[in-house]
């Protein structure tokens, strides 16, 4: 049962992630379709909006429940809470939960005509999602041991050094 379990785990985490990759990039180009003109703007991001919902709640948020569901699942069955790695594991996924719900503000907000972040505002926030990702992995493949903090939290100075580098290049083709 463990392996069917996790096999569905895996599957719709995919899933989630996808979801969440790509509502953000579809948001992208919503708030970019705020500075065609009217016509084409309207035509534009009324597709935005069919294309974001299909995607919000026919694949994203189904999975991340179902995610959820079997992953707990699995937690409950191995008595997994137990082991410090699925406490850090349970964290992270709580804070990817906080991600998601703030996206669905995003979503709402959208949907209702109301753009207040600018793409490179959502660029940067579609990134967090892969810094989740990133960490979440390395926690789970590297357990009991300590590399999975030096690799996450790697992984995050490298995001950060990223960060400046692409907003000092910015400043400096300005």
């Amino acid at each position: 049962m463990y392996l069917y379990l996790k096999a569905l785990h895996i599957i719709f985490v995919v899933s989630w992630f996808a979801g969440l990759f790509y509502i953000i990039r579809l948001f992208i180009y919503h708030t970019e379709a705020e500075d065609k003109l009217d016509g084409e703007r309207k035509v534009l991001q009324n597709q935005f909006k069919i294309m974001e919902n299909r995607l919000w709640f026919i694949i994203a948020w189904p999975a991340a429940i179902l995610a959820t569901i079997f992953g707990v699942w699995m937690v409950i069955d191995l008595n997994l809470w137990t082991q410090p790695w699925m406490m850090v594991k349970l964290g992270l996924t709580f804070l990817l939960w906080v991600y998601h719900l703030y996206t669905h503000r995003l979503y709402n907000r959208l949907q209702n005509n109301q753009i207040i972040w600018t793409s490179n505002q959502l660029r940067l926030w579609n990134e967090v999602a892969t810094l989740w990702l990133v960490a979440i992995v390395f926690v789970v493949i590297l357990k009991g041991t300590l590399n999975w903090i030096y690799g996450t939290v790697g992984f995050f100075l490298v995001g950060v050094v990223l960060m400046i580098a692409i907003k000092t290049y910015k400043r400096l083709r300005n």
